[in-house]
């Protein structure tokens, strides 16, 4: 998919949070929410900074990453209790400490179990290719007929699937879930750059994946740590949506934490501004991101 339009021509910047995440928690960032109420909280601030998507993974009373859907549960309600911002349940779940502190991936009746979710959240992501991901001791493991079968149950509940594509091959991998009818148009893509096992993030490697992808998607591109800013501003001047957030950088500057999920939002915002990119509103995210409320 070429990008040629001058950003004044640009659709609205969605601004995705992704508040949590499955691996690092508050020994890395104490200001990382982990329990339902932080993770509310920071939702609400984040939508009020001018996210209008909350990427959201949970953790159990000891701030471990759990797949128990109860807390999915909890977490859930008390957001869509404070704000209208989407919610976007991340379908990959994160690295499960066992009580004997074995690590593990979430299996994959785990993952499927995140379809029947109560509240329903707006949107589930769904990881597209199988490889070794470089921070879990196991290979991640994301078969195609399983993504099928995933994408189909969010069909029938009226989930929005995202799909976060980690290399060229899991562009392919979502034009195969197309071709079988699995997942509608337009498709949402996130491309994940830096990620050990994965692409690695540069300019050329965002041109290449975003050139694979299907005429009228969506797109975002996600990077982590140092090239966190960089690409997703780089991305947001190509017609990118943007996703930022503790999960991706803990850090504001070289050296400085970040405070909170909302200063990074607020960053976002300036800049998109400042750039001449208007910010999209939650209402506005539900209709191009083709969300069922």
């Amino acid at each position: 998919m070429e990008v040629t339009l001058r950003i004044d021509e640009m659709e609205k910047l969605i601004i995705s949070v992704a508040q949590t995440g499955g691996l690092h928690g508050k020994s890395s960032n104490p200001a990382l929410p982990e329990q339902p109420d932080e993770i509310a909280q920071s939702a609400y601030d984040c939508y009020n900074a001018g996210a209008s998507v909350c990427h959201i993974h949970v953790r159990d009373k000891q701030g471990r990453t759990t797949a128990d859907l109860n807390v999915y549960s909890d977490v859930l309600t008390k957001i869509q209790s404070k704000c209208p911002i989407i919610t976007q349940v991340g379908g990959g779940i994160g690295t499960i400490v066992e009580p004997d502190g074995r690590s593990r991936g979430a299996t994959l009746e785990e993952k499927m179990a995140l379809t029947a979710l109560a509240p329903k959240p707006d949107m589930l992501t769904i990881n597209a290719g199988t490889f070794d991901f470089g921070w879990i001791a196991e290979p991640f493991i994301n078969p195609m007929d399983w993504n099928e079968d995933f994408a189909r149950r969010c069909n029938q509940r009226k989930i929005a699937v995202e799909c976060e594509c980690y290399d060229i091959s899991h562009i392919e991998n979502v034009k195969e879930l197309i071709r079988r009818g699995a997942l509608n148009s337009p498709v949402h893509f996130s491309l994940v750059l830096g990620v050990k096992g994965g692409i690695p993030s540069s300019p050329k490697m965002i041109s290449a994946m975003v050139d694979m992808i299907p005429e009228g998607s969506t797109w975002q591109v996600i990077t982590i740590g140092k090239h966190q800013l960089t690409s997703t501003v780089m991305a947001m001047c190509q017609g990118a949506n943007i996703r930022t957030g503790l999960e991706d950088n803990v850090y504001y500057s070289r050296g400085e934490l970040a405070k909170s999920n909302a200063q990074l939002v607020e960053r976002m915002v300036r800049i998109a501004r400042e750039l001449g990119r208007n910010i999209a509103t939650v209402e506005e995210a539900v209709g191009a991101l083709g969300i069922e409320r």
